[in-house]
Parts: structure tokens; sequence; C-alpha cells
């Protein structure tokens, strides 16, 4: 069973080429999985699965209190390994064949305002040394980019581009694209290079964004800086670098910018994906139309 499971590790990573997160999550939802089946069945054998056995670990994991969509996620990983054993011819029909995915709320993601970024980027007092310039830097690069977490601690040295103004990023499945940088984030990153060559000590010398010694940043670092700075200025429950990511999209559409250049620079592969973000440029839509249309008063 180790050797199927490692040959579909290799599909995943390879073929379907999902980042090594996505994977890991992958194999330990298959092997939450496989616990399960030995507990409840004496049996932990994946290709001989039916779908009353995968239903009654539905029925575990609602009552030890996991959320639909967090259900729902897990089953996509075990549909992922059954539809890899169809293709390779290990099965036959797929236990999922009927498979519903169970109905969850959408949450609605509430992007920051212009005030809140306004109030980040020109009224905290950053410290002029290397963690402070990094630190306003990373804030403003998600803003102005709309990349997301693992693409900026992922972007190399060369992927930044002054003489043109672009940064190249490598996105999900090895999707490459270009996003212009606006002038105030190129002066801001002359300034940041300025101070990572003073570093005593640089280990990983290709990652444009370190730590103070020296390394590549990490997705926590990266999530409790933008949590810390945001804490300064907002109330909303949610402060993470996603919702930089949509309030990007947001202000970006609120101002006039067609959906489908939004979608190019998000890097979505589907106009549906970026359709998720016009729920607050649709609110500000109709707040113009509510005051400037001549009937709304009669």
């Amino acid at each position: 069973m180790e050797n199927i499971k490692n040959k579909f590790r290799d599909y995943l990573l390879l073929e379907k080429k999902y980042s090594l997160h996505t994977v890991t999550a992958y194999l330990n939802d298959l092997g939450f999985f496989q616990v399960f089946l030995q507990h409840a069945f004496e049996d932990d054998n994946l290709i001989k699965v039916n779908y009353n056995q995968i239903r009654s670990w539905i029925v575990s994991l609602s009552d030890d209190g996991i959320s639909n969509s967090s259900i729902n996620r897990k089953i996509s990983s075990l549909k992922s390994f059954y539809k890899f054993l169809l293709k390779t011819k290990q099965i036959d029909v797929s236990p999922f064949l009927k498979h519903k995915a169970l109905k969850s709320p959408k949450k609605l993601q509430i992007p920051f305002s212009e005030k809140e970024l306004d109030l980040v980027l020109n009224q905290i007092v950053y410290s002029d040394d290397f963690e402070g310039v990094r630190d306003k830097l990373i804030v403003d690069m998600f803003y102005t980019t709309g990349i997301r977490r693992a693409e900026l601690i992922n972007l190399k040295c060369h992927n930044i581009d002054l003489s043109n103004g672009t940064l190249k990023v490598l996105g999900k499945r090895n999707k490459e694209r270009i996003i212009p940088l606006l002038p105030i984030i190129q002066n801001q990153v002359v300034v940041y290079l300025k101070e990572r060559a003073c570093l005593q000590r640089v280990i990983d010398q290709d990652y444009f964004f370190l730590l103070l010694k020296g390394v590549k940043l990490n997705d926590s670092f990266v999530y409790r800086l933008i949590n810390y700075y945001f804490s300064n200025v907002s109330e909303k429950v949610k402060k993470s670098p996603h919702i930089l990511r949509h309030t990007f999209a947001t202000h970006l559409l609120n101002n006039g910018a067609d959906i489908n250049a939004v979608k190019e620079l998000l890097g979505h592969s589907s106009l549906a994906s970026t359709q998720v973000y016009t729920h607050s440029s649709l609110a500000e839509l109709k707040k113009v139309y509510g005051s400037a249309h001549p009937r709304n008063n009669k």
C-alpha cells in the first residue's frame, strides 16, 4: 500500500504539479482515512473501499465537530486518490460515483478599506532598518500586486526586473505571470536591496525576501506580520495575506478595472475564480447607481 501512496504522491507533484504543501495535506487526509478504516472495519486496504465506509468516515468526522467545508476538503483528497487509481487501472469504479458534497455556508471575505490601507502604509512609522524596510515592502507588495503568500515567500531576486518595472511570479501548477510594479514599489525595492546587502550573513541567497538571520520567509512569519500591522488599524476578524489579495482585487474593480485584467493579474485560470471578488465592487456600484440615477428619488 505504501508503494501506491508513493506513486500517488509523485502523480500529484509531477503530473498535476500541485505544491508540496497541498500534496502533504492530501497524503495526511489519506492516512487519517486509512487509520479510520483499521479502527472501524479492521481492514485498511484502500483499494477495496466502498462508499458505505466513506460515509461512515464522514459521519465520524461530523460527530467530532469537523465543519462541512473541512470535511469536503478531506473528501476532495480521497476523490483525487481514487481518480488516480482509476487512471492507473487499479480499480474499475470509483467509490465516489454517487457522492454529493456537503452543503457549507459561503464565508464572506471582507476586504480592508482604502482608509485602512492608508493608515498601515502612510501613518504607521516603520523603523528605517532592514526589518522595517522589509515589512513595509511586504505589505505594499501584497496590496499592489495581489500575489499569494506562497508566491511572495518564493520570490527570487531574478524575478524582479527594475529596468522594465515588472515582477515575474510562479503561481499554482508552475504557471508564470508578469505583474507590473508601481514606481513607489520600485523605489522601495531599491532601498530594501541596499539594506539586504548589509546583512551579516545570507544563507538563502536566491530568495528576495529574507529574515534577519538570512534565511527565506516562512508561512507563519508572513501571516503574523500582516496580522500585526493590520491589528493596529482594523477591527476586522480576519487579517491575513489572503485578505490583502482580496483587497487588491476589490479596490481595482471598485475603481473601474476590467475583470479580465484583474483575472490575469491574480493568475486565475477561469473567470469564475475572479468573480468571487466582485461582491464588494457590486456594493460600490449600487451606491453610485443609487446616488446618480434620476429615477432613484422618484
